[in-house]
């Protein structure tokens, strides 16, 4: 076997994660499913969001999906808060994206990003998260900046 033809077998058998392909709805490589809350002024917003905990999975974001679950998204969690900034290059359909400060409530949300571009998206202030949801979905769910944000880290 050529090395080309061992290399697709095992992409295509485990994602070359070594997790088995089984597992790919509750893991997904270096991302976790994990449930996210947002209490708004309407009430509880519930998402099954992938945790992007490593530098390869925050530098992979959601690029190159061309949908999302209904209640889907990205949590890019960070242990120290500081000023976060991400763009849309390969992300391929818009997002809202979130920005949490280190008390948990929403800082900003920067709503209905543009796909492809190389636009600069800032928190504008520091922030220990950020969250990726599906574009226009925080108006359509009434969540707003000063909203709280609560989530349950089994790594933590």
């Amino acid at each position: 076997m050529t090395i080309a033809a061992a290399l697709l077998a095992c992409a295509t058998i485990t994602g070359c994660s070594g997790k088995a392909s089984g597992d790919a709805a509750l893991a997904v490589d270096d991302k976790t499913l994990l449930s996210v809350t947002i209490l708004t002024a309407q009430g509880e917003r519930t998402f099954r969001v992938e945790v992007a905990r490593t530098t390869e999975a925050q530098a992979q974001g959601l690029m190159y999906r061309t949908e999302l679950p209904e209640d889907g998204g990205m949590l890019f969690p960070s242990e120290t808060p500081e000023p976060r900034t991400f763009w849309m290059k390969n992300t391929v359909i818009p997002l809202d994206i979130i920005f949490i400060r280190a008390d948990g409530r929403i800082a900003r949300i920067a709503e209905e990003t543009v796909p492809q571009s190389l636009e600069p998206v800032p928190s504008l202030e520091p922030v220990t998260a950020v969250l990726e949801i599906a574009g226009g979905k925080s108006a359509a769910l009434g969540i707003a900046a000063g909203d709280r944000v609560v989530w349950k880290d089994a790594a933590e």
